[in-house]
């Protein structure tokens, strides 16, 4: 029978083989006598300051016992939460995540310990720890998987949005399992968790799927509107406080969204009345600083977007106007700028326009294409990456098209690497078959660069599917 070994065994060895007395220990530790004689003689448990502080004064890493931590004081006793919660904000803290899942799974028998760990996976993800929050949502979730409960939704809430990543098909997996889980939200909690659900659909370009989320969060947005200044009560605007965005921008982003699904379904005709829409807030009745603000977005997002509808619908006439339009508004951020230029590569390559000279106004947004926006905002952080990989592809085709194989080439290799950090096998097969097209123009060193990003890629499928052993 194997017998674990203790904390208090190893600090016992300690002391004798470095000939200390409990005090000179204590002194070291900066912990008194009494302290150390309770835990050496088993009569005290220890906190996880008192640990830290032993494993210091024994010369040890940090977090050295923490194991022994758990096999002495959680493990196959009665759980302690006044021990175990500054211990799982330590073990965060420290990076050790593998103990945080041997405490979970330790004592998440019982129901009873949800409502704690929930509220710990909270603090963490306040911290911004969320690998570490992301183990305790998940232990919490699994506990009450039978349970129709509001905090079960919130976890899956949290998993969803700390699992959505640049790998799209991940983003798929962990989108279609949140979904199921949005109507048990608390009312107003829904109008965010849809519009993050949206705008992760929309850079997987479902587009289906966010026009049937879309609709869902207008209807739900219009009744908490409707609600809120019939009763005008202090309950309902406290309850609209917890949202990110003042509550009537649910309602606008909607036909927003459902004109971008139109949009990229080819039905410009329809993708305008939904712009017209948004582009229309007179009904709002908020003045607030915040309201204004929204508004102001608005407008000009619908402004942008009827000159770019017309311009991808074929009205190439109004291609100086959008440009003018863009130049005009200087406030505009760069995220719009990425997707206004899009815009116009699109209508360049579908109606065969001169862009050498225009190009030049966008030098900027062109060779920002590679960066990672920073952003916990879902649309910044899953859509733009996205535009960003359809845009250095979009610009690819306009400068091989144009002679301009350098230029071409280079975003080209960049629209790939985008393509392959976003799992996006549809932009990644489009971008082989433009650099097949155009390879004759490439110089020997362009083709090596291209065949090895795509043996990389090819391999790294192969190490996923477990087949790396037959490419020996």
């Amino acid at each position: 029978m194997n017998i674990t070994p203790t904390i208090r065994a190893e600090l016992e060895q300690f002391l004798q083989q470095e000939g200390l007395t409990l005090s000179q220990f204590g002194q070291i530790a900066g912990m008194n006598r009494g302290i150390i004689s309770s835990i050496v003689t088993g009569n005290k448990s220890m906190s996880i300051n008192q640990l830290d502080r032993i494993t210091e004064a024994m010369g040890l890493p940090e977090g050295h016992f923490y194991d022994l931590f758990i096999e002495n004081f959680i493990i196959d006793h009665p759980p302690n939460m006044r021990r175990i919660e500054p211990f799982l904000f330590r073990c965060a803290e420290l990076d050790k995540l593998d103990a945080i899942r041997r405490v979970v799974g330790a004592i998440m028998d019982n129901l009873l310990y949800s409502p704690k760990l929930f509220e710990i996976a909270e603090g963490l993800l306040a911290q911004g720890r969320l690998e570490a929050a992301l183990i305790l949502y998940e232990g919490v979730a699994e506990t009450e998987r039978y349970q129709h409960s509001e905090r079960l939704a919130i976890c899956q809430y949290r998993i969803f949005k700390i699992q959505i990543s640049d790998d799209q098909n991940q983003n798929v997996r962990a989108a279609s399992i949140f979904e199921a889980f949005v109507e048990r939200l608390d009312e107003i909690d829904q109008l965010d968790a849809l519009k993050d659900l949206a705008n992760v659909y929309r850079s997987l370009r479902k587009w289906d799927k966010v026009d049937e989320i879309a609709r869902k969060m207008r209807a739900k947005a219009e009744i908490q509107y409707t609600i809120k200044h019939q009763q005008n009560s202090r309950e309902q605007t406290e309850s609209s406080d917890k949202l990110s965005r003042p509550l009537f921008v649910y309602i606008a982003y909607a036909d927003l969204l459902c004109a971008n699904a139109c949009e990229e379904q080819g039905n410009y005709e329809q993708a305008l009345h939904y712009t017209y829409a948004y582009s229309n807030l007179d009904w709002v009745r908020e003045t607030d600083e915040d309201t204004q603000h929204w508004i102001g977005l608005f407008k000009h997002w619908s402004q942008a977007n009827i000159l770019a509808y017309r311009l991808l619908s074929g009205d190439v006439s109004v291609l100086h106007e959008y440009l003018n339009y863009i130049d005009e508004s200087s406030d505009t951020i760069q995220e719009d700028r990425v997707t206004q230029l899009l815009n116009i590569m699109m209508a360049a390559n579908r109606y065969e326009l001169d862009l050498n000279d225009i190009l030049k106004r966008f030098e900027t947004e062109i060779g920002s294409l590679s960066q990672r926006p920073l952003s916990d905002d879902m649309y910044t952080q899953q859509v733009i990456p996205e535009y960003s990989a359809l845009c250095g592809y979009e610009l690819a085709y306009y400068y091989l098209n144009h002679g301009l194989h350098y230029d071409g080439f280079n975003h080209l290799f960049c629209s790939m690497v985008k393509a392959h950090i976003l799992n996006n096998e549809t932009y990644f097969i489009n971008c082989m078959g433009l650099f097949v097209r155009f390879k004759a123009h490439a110089v020997p060193e362009t083709k090596t660069e291209f065949y090895n990003l795509i043996e990389k890629v090819w391999l790294n499928n192969v190490e996923k599917s477990g087949n790396a052993d037959r490419c020996e």
